[in-house]
C-alpha cells in the first residue's frame, strides 16, 4: 500500500509532522490500525536498524527516526488499544548501579519499542533489588543490563546473582551490552545473550519471543 510505504520512508527520514499527518491519514482511510503499525512504523524502524548494523545511517539518524516513531505512535496507540493489538513482549531495561550513562539504553529502549515491545525503562543507576523487583513486578521476558565503564559492569554479576537468589533466573531471559561488555564476558556471567549494538539487541530480542 502506497500510504503506509510513504509513512515507512518518512520515518527514516525522522519527519515526524509527516508520519503524523500520514497515520492520521491512514486511519481515515479504514486501513487496520495493526497494519499502520507493523507495515508502516515498525518496517521503518527495521530498515534504519538494518542500515544502522550496516553503518549507513548513525546514532543521530536513529534518534531522530525514533522520535519520529513516537509522535505516530501517539496517534496509533489509541486505536491500537481499542482494536486490542497487544505488544510483542514485555522488556526491563536498565543501566546498572554505579553507572549514569544512559545514551546506548536509550536508543535500544526507542528501538526495542519501534519493533513492538513494550519496554519499562528503569534509567541509570539501577540497584540489583530494583531489576528484581521490576521483575515481580511487571513479569518481562527479558531483561536488558546496560553498563559503560569496566568499573561498573561488575555490578551486572549482583544484578543475575539477587535474579537467581529471588528464584526468578528461569522466568526471565538476561541481555547484556555496553562499550566494555563483551560476549565472552557476557558467558561468564551467565547472561542468556550480548548485543554489540542495538539493532542486534532487537534482533535477539525478537528471537527470544519468537
Amino acid at each position: 500500500m502506497t500510504i503506509l510505504n510513504n509513512l515507512s520512508e518518512a520515518l527514516q527520514q525522522g519527519d515526524a509532522e509527516k508520519v503524523r499527518n500520514l497515520v492520521i491519514q491512514a486511519l481515515e482511510e479504514k486501513i487496520i490500525p495493526k497494519d499502520i503499525l507493523e507495515n508502516g512504523l515498525i518496517k521503518g524502524m527495521d530498515t534504519i536498524g538494518l542500515k544502522f548494523k550496516k553503518n549507513e545511517v548513525y546514532v543521530p539518524e536513529v534518534l531522530i527516526a525514533a522520535r519520529a516513531m513516537h509522535v505516530g505512535m501517539d496517534v496509533l496507540k489509541p486505536k491500537l488499544v481499542e482494536t486490542g493489538v497487544q505488544n510483542i513482549g514485555k522488556f526491563v531495561i536498565g543501566t546498572v548501579m554505579g553507572d549514569l550513562h544512559d545514551i546506548g539504553k536509550n536508543l535500544v529502549r526507542m528501538m526495542l519499542e519501534g519493533a513492538g515491545f513494550e519496554v519499562i525503562d528503569l534509567g541509570v543507576d539501577i540497584s540489583s533489588d530494583k531489576f528484581v523487583d521490576a521483575i515481580k513486578k511487571h513479569k518481562p521476558e527479558i531483561i536488558g543490563m546496560s553498563a559503560l565503564l569496566t568499573t561498573t559492569m561488575i555490578n551486572m554479576v549482583e544484578v543475575i546473582k539477587a535474579i537467581d537468589e529471588a528464584g526468578l533466573r528461569n522466568k526471565v531471559k538476561i541481555m547484556v551490552g555496553g562499550a566494555p561488555v563483551t560476549r565472552n564476558y557476557a558467558e561468564q556471567i551467565g547472561a542468556d545473550g550480548y548485543a554489540s549494538n542495538a539493532a542486534s539487541a532487537v534482533e535477539y530480542a525478537k528471537k527470544i519471543i519468537s
